[in-house]
């Protein structure tokens, strides 16, 4: 046999050996593993094997295998444990992308500078670092804080403007002086340059915009921080609404979420206020609301989720959402019919001037949003006075459906309970609807809490006494003070119900939505008294009980047939939940392993302390063989012990 054939066997005899460690080590370990460290694994497990053999070189060679072969998985286990704690997987990749996340940190430190910068320009220092006052000074500093806070939100651009309008509505997180000055926060901007809004037109269309539309106006109606709104007609001579998001947007949303998650992370761990909201849950569910904001297919299906759903209302003509040009709409452009009107903050000599009825506007508008949110689930969240136009025939319509919420339908009805027991002025009621709806801890004082709703129904819903925010504020400080907290989508329907407040308020001055609201609900409690809602309502219930009653004689006499027989038994499962059981099977299996390898490893130990027995070679016998081996495969178990122990973020 050539040279040449020996040395590819031989190194093809070295790979597949390299490769069978590697993969050894991985599975005993239970860790993925890269081809580079694979490589690197198996070669150091190689050398220290060959290593351990070279002393016993006078020994027979084939003696020596099966302890060459342990020595190096031992090795290869204990190189890869440690570089896997050390340089997690997936860190060496890092480095190759390093210079991009060079680049990227450099932006978002300048970024994060200029931030920091502007809050301590505006006196927001002590605020952020938790060193702000208590007790009597305290009222009085929110006050002067309140009004630096929100002009250093709208110096801070398109995702901090977002983030106090939403804080703005709620309640149960910051005190009134705040909520009073978010709530006039504005998402206005400079318009975009023609250049750039035309780029992103053929980027998204596919084609020149005079090619998909006869007229194209450049001059924007409206401008916001993230999008502006153009003029257009088809070539049908329909006239439509075109939204074109700026060029920029995405990146700068993305870098001030980045540094929102770090802010928020650091208002957690050193202030007593962030760690009660839970400030990184908050900024995680703000970021998934404004990134579906950033693609404006998200904003098409939920227009058309919401016509759906006032269409399935009963269709109500008061109330006209645009129709979406699906054909024309991408991620970054969304087409939808010119509803041609007035915004709701712009409206007050128009309706005089056209003899409207402000009352029945109002209060068609807000039984449309408690339909969306009562009936069908879906609603607008964001029903601010920009996003509501008085049409020109005389109706409403509603605008910008990029912040939709969605509730299912236990909640539905949870919230239904909630506004009857308001009605009726009854705080068990409001207790139960209220523990129902929102998150609560396992220990709770209900009869404590009771009290506390009574109270706030004697202070805020007495006889002639109207109902305002402040009620909002009391009852989320009920909530705050019994640790409660209010999931996402229940805070949404408060956010859209206040935003409505301030819009309605345009149309009616003093509306009292709270009235109307405990209105629609007693009137959606007798629709389903109706006969016809009640037939509905029995035939659905009936449907669903159908199979169990067909059952239910089978089950009835196997129960008397065991009873009669003395075979009843009660079958309790002891470990039921899923994650209870893999704990449990990796406690005794980490227990079993590290056992089993303590007396392997005292076999192997008593093995090389026995004289005798025949010899392998000079001063090397078959029991020092046997009792290495042992020793071996007793440090295998205990370094994969050990590493399920220490690197347990690392297993499969």
């Amino acid at each position: 046999m050539s040279t040449a054939v020996l040395v590819l066997l031989a190194a093809l005899s070295l790979t597949v050996f390299v490769a069978g460690l590697a993969s050894g080590a991985r599975r005993l370990l239970g860790v993925r593993l890269g081809k580079g460290r694979a490589v690197l694994t198996g070669s150091v497990g190689l050398a220290s094997g060959t290593l351990v053999s070279y002393p016993l070189r006078d020994v027979q060679p084939l003696a020596l295998i099966s302890l060459e072969i342990g020595v190096s998985l031992v090795v290869a286990m204990l190189f890869l444990a440690a570089t896997e704690v050390l340089v997690p997987s997936g860190a060496v990749r890092g480095l190759v992308r390093l210079p991009g996340s060079l680049r990227r940190s450099v932006a978002r430190t300048r970024r994060y500078g200029r931030l920091s910068r502007i809050f301590v320009r505006h006196g927001l220092g002590r605020f952020v670092s938790g060193r702000s006052r208590r007790g009597p000074d305290a009222a009085a500093e929110r006050a002067a804080l309140a009004p630096s806070l929100k002009l250093a939100l709208e110096e801070a651009g398109v995702t901090f403007v977002k983030l106090g309008q939403v804080m703005s509505t709620r309640y149960d997180l910051l005190p009134p002086e705040f909520i009073e000055e978010l709530s006039s926060l504005q998402d206005q901007a400079s318009p975009e340059p023609w250049e750039a809004v035309e780029r992103v037109l053929h980027e998204e269309l596919g084609a020149p915009h005079g090619e998909v539309f006869a007229e194209f106006d450049p001059i924007p109606v409206a401008a916001g921080s993230i999008a502006q709104v153009h003029r257009a007609r088809l070539a049908c001579g329909k006239q439509v609404a075109v939204k074109v998001q700026r060029p920029g947007a995405r990146d700068i949303v993305v870098d001030d979420l980045d540094i929102l998650y770090r802010f928020a992370a650091r208002l957690e761990q050193h202030t007593d206020w962030g760690r009660s909201v839970g400030a990184l849950a908050l900024a995680q569910g703000f970021a998934v609301s404004v990134q579906e904001e950033l693609d404006f297919r998200i904003e098409a299906r939920n227009t058309l989720s919401v016509a759906a759903a006032i269409e399935a209302a009963g269709g109500d003509s008061v109330i006209r959402v645009p129709e979406v040009h699906e054909d024309l709409t991408g991620k970054r452009v969304l087409v939808t019919e010119w509803m041609a009107g007035t915004p709701l903050h712009s409206v007050s000599g128009l309706l005089d001037e056209r003899g409207l009825d402000r009352q029945a506007l109002a209060s068609a508008m807000l039984e449309c949003l408690l339909g969306q949110i009562m009936t069908s689930g879906v609603f607008h969240a964001d029903p601010h006075p920009g996003n509501l136009l008085l049409l020109d025939d005389g109706r409403l319509g509603m605008l910008d459906f990029g912040s939709v919420g969605r509730i299912d339908r236990s909640l539905r009805g949870t919230l239904s309970g909630m506004l009857l027991a308001l009605h009726r002025g009854d705080p068990a009621g409001l207790s139960d609807a209220l523990l129902a709806l929102v998150v609560h801890p396992e220990h709770i004082d209900e009869r404590k809490l009771e009290r506390a709703l009574g109270q706030f129904l004697a202070r805020h819903f007495a006889p002639g006494i109207k109902p305002d925010r402040e009620m909002f504020a009391d009852l989320f400080a009920i909530v705050s003070r019994h640790g409660i907290s209010v999931p996402p989508e229940i805070a949404a329907v408060f956010r859209a119900l206040a935003t409505m407040e301030g819009s309605l308020d345009r149309l009616v001055p003093g509306f009292d939505i709270v009235a109307e609201a405990r209105s629609f609900a007693v009137t959606q409690h007798l629709r389903k008294l109706r006969p016809e809602a009640l037939g509905r309502s029995v035939t659905e219930e009936l449907l669903g009980l159908v199979p169990m009653l067909r059952r239910l004689p089978r089950r009835i006499e196997r129960i008397g047939a065991a009873m009669e027989g003395g075979q009843l038994t009660v079958g309790v499962r002891l470990f039921a939940d899923a994650e209870d059981r893999r704990f449990l099977r990796s406690l005794v299996h980490e227990v079993l392993l590290a056992f089993l390898g303590g007396v392997i490893g005292l076999v192997g130990v008593q093995l090389l302390r026995t004289e005798g027995g025949p010899m392998l070679g000079k001063g090397f016998g078959l029991f020092d063989l046997f009792g290495y081996n042992l020793l071996v495969i007793s440090s295998v178990l205990v370094v994969r012990v050990l590493f399920m122990m220490i690197g347990s973020g690392h297993r499969r």
